[in-house]
């Protein structure tokens, strides 16, 4: 059975980004943002743990609770800080959703994903290989654009321009619109609603 028809619900949601303040407004920190968004929107205060290699919140959600995690590690060792987490508090492989950086996403496109291939990107890999090389948690997919040939790394450890920022900025308020959905692990209906709303705000600028 897939993710989708077990409705499983997220236990823990994760912001990818390298950390420093030379990094906090460089695309590759989208996914960080995001979190921070949704700790801010929940009301939500993050506490450094050494021994999770990061920032942590707590939130209860439907009585359950939902831990948010900013990995102090750089970018391509963030795999250390999730499955530390994971291993504490027992939480399986199915119920992380990871928000991170897309490329191949037009700038604010957000697109959730269950499980499949990781597309490159280092943070991801790291994740999968510090979880056993499981590949089954949950992404939120962060459009920032796809840069010229061999100007990857130099593109998202740059700053977003206004514009850019902007679209983004829209494209996470729609993602934190349905997180309540995608919390619960209603994966399908998160998804169309998500998709849709993208779709059609992406018409009306045209």
């Amino acid at each position: 059975m897939t993710g989708s028809e077990l409705n499983t619900p997220v236990r823990l949601l994760v912001g990818l980004g390298n950390p420093g303040t030379e990094y906090q407004d460089t695309r590759h920190n989208a996914g960080a943002w995001f979190v921070e968004s949704f700790a801010r929107k929940s009301g939500a205060s993050f506490t450094r743990e050494s021994k999770f290699y990061g920032r942590v919140a707590r939130i209860s959600f439907e009585g359950e609770d939902l831990r948010l995690l900013l990995p102090d590690t750089y970018m391509n060792e963030s795999g250390r800080s999730v499955a530390a987490v994971c291993q504490f508090f027992k939480i399986p492989t199915d119920s992380i959703l990871v928000a991170h950086d897309e490329i191949d996403l037009p700038t604010g496109t957000i697109r959730l994903k269950q499980g499949g291939g990781l597309a490159g990107h280092n943070g991801l890999k790291d994740i999968s290989a510090c979880l056993g090389n499981d590949q089954s948690f949950n992404r939120l997919r962060i459009g920032v654009g796809r840069p010229d040939k061999g100007r990857v790394v130099g593109h998202v450890l740059s700053k977003a321009s206004q514009e850019d920022r902007d679209l983004i900025n829209e494209g996470l308020e729609a993602a934190l619109d349905v997180m309540p959905t995608v919390i619960r692990g209603d994966w399908q209906k998160a998804m169309m609603q998500l998709h849709n709303r993208q779709d059609i705000d992406d018409g009306d600028k045209t």
